[in-house]
């Protein structure tokens, strides 16, 4: 009886194996398949997230700097749209719509000399405690200089520490005097005027700069409005016709619940009163957690969520794709830039990877390719980002 019931249970074990295995896979072959997990603490859903406190009032005729004109940036009208109203997660209609915010296709060369002080700002931040500044980290340079307006831009990079003597950056000083400089942070002199001055708060940073770098992103579009570029990004085109609207960008294709945004790429006036509010947040909200988003991301949901409820039409959202097409699905995100290329020259959709094909045309539409510092790996020679980026930043340069 014993070794019956052995061999009937082994059976019936198998058969349940194969008939499991078989629905696994005819579920895979009819139908697509999507999971992602996320753990969120309750109390902190409840303390941090759905609570929508009132406005500080920044947008009021009385505080409203006269450097910022609420009809004009606010309520103004603009000539393009950059939000789409869908998560456009099918195919490549995230990238389609970026193509459609186009440019006069000319660069414009002003009748006159713009001061670097009076040039549209892009800001960005290297901490020389973490890292040297090296070869790796000047792709982001050639990127912007290959395809920013150089006559009517100036890239500022910001550092906790001196800079000057880095033969890489002094060669970008003396190439582009007016269009490139080097600084170093002052955060408490950046906080006088706002309601985080003289605090302990300006005190805080982490290991990867992640708290710190948030906090500095704010205070310099505060003092000298402009764009905020991460460092470890690389621009594909001009972001000129961005620029009439202030903006975040989508975290993901997926709009995580409560992290939706992300700033690695962000644009606000000077003396905007959206920061002015998220200054408010921040002094009298949780201090922020190391190595967290608190600052970013779920600072601005709730600044976000504040603006509407205050019945101010809020900031825009990029797409996903406009600076970070690998935040997507497998079938619609762009390739892993440190991964040589597919044997087949083929991208999503058996799309190609080809000099003027379907990968090369995507890239041209997006403004830019967020790389998540991953600063230790090297992008494959002859890939797509070697190819299609890189030797064009160096072409460009060298003409």
């Amino acid at each position: 009886m014993s070794a019956k019931f052995s061999i009937r249970r082994l059976r019936f074990v198998a058969l349940f194996v194969l008939s499991t295995t078989l629905f696994i896979l005819y579920r895979f072959y009819y139908y697509e398949t999507h999971i992602e997990f996320a753990f969120y603490s309750r109390d902190w859903i409840h303390q941090e997230i759905l609570p929508t406190e009132p406005l500080a009032g920044c947008f009021g005729p009385s505080r409203v700097s006269p450097k910022y004109n609420v009809s004009e940036a606010v309520y103004g009208p603009k000539k393009t749209e950059v939000q789409a109203g869908l998560l456009l997660k099918m195919g490549l209609d995230c990238y389609d719509l970026a193509g459609t915010i186009r440019s006069d296709g000319s660069t414009r060369i002003p009748d006159v000399h713009i001061p670097g002080d009076e040039r549209i700002q892009y800001h960005t931040y290297w901490r020389v405690d973490l890292a040297a500044f090296g070869p790796r980290q000047e792709y982001m340079l050639k990127s912007f200089f290959a395809t920013q307006n150089i006559h009517t831009s100036r890239l500022i990079l910001w550092s906790n520490g001196d800079l000057s003597s880095n033969e890489i950056l002094a060669g970008y000083v003396e190439r582009y005097p007016d269009a490139f400089a080097l600084k170093i942070v002052n955060i408490p002199a950046l906080a006088v005027g706002t309601e985080l001055e003289g605090s302990e708060l300006l005190r805080r940073k982490d290991e990867k700069a992640w708290v710190d770098g948030d906090l500095i992103r704010l205070l310099l579009l505060w003092n000298y409005g402009g764009v905020w570029i991460d460092m470890d990004s690389l621009l594909t085109r001009d972001l000129d016709p961005l620029l009439e609207h202030e903006f975040v960008t989508q975290w993901d294709c997926y709009d995580k619940v409560y992290q939706p945004f992300n700033g690695a790429l962000m644009r606000f006036r000077q003396h905007s009163p959206y920061i002015c509010e998220a200054f408010h947040i921040m002094a009298t909200g949780t201090a922020p957690r190391a190595d967290s988003t608190d600052w970013g991301s779920t600072l601005y949901f709730k600044l976000w969520r504040r603006v509407v409820v205050g019945s101010i039409p809020p900031f825009k959202i990029l797409p996903f794709c406009f600076s970070d097409g690998r935040a997507c699905r497998l079938d619609n995100r762009l390739p892993d830039p440190f991964v040589a290329d597919d044997a087949k020259g083929k991208w999503t959709m058996g799309l190609g990877m080809e000099e003027g094909g379907p990968l090369d045309k995507a890239l041209g539409n997006v403004f830019g390719l967020h790389l998540h510092n991953q600063w230790d790996k090297a992008f494959p020679k002859d890939g797509w980002v070697d190819r299609l980026l890189l030797k064009r930043y160096d072409k460009k340069l060298s003409s």
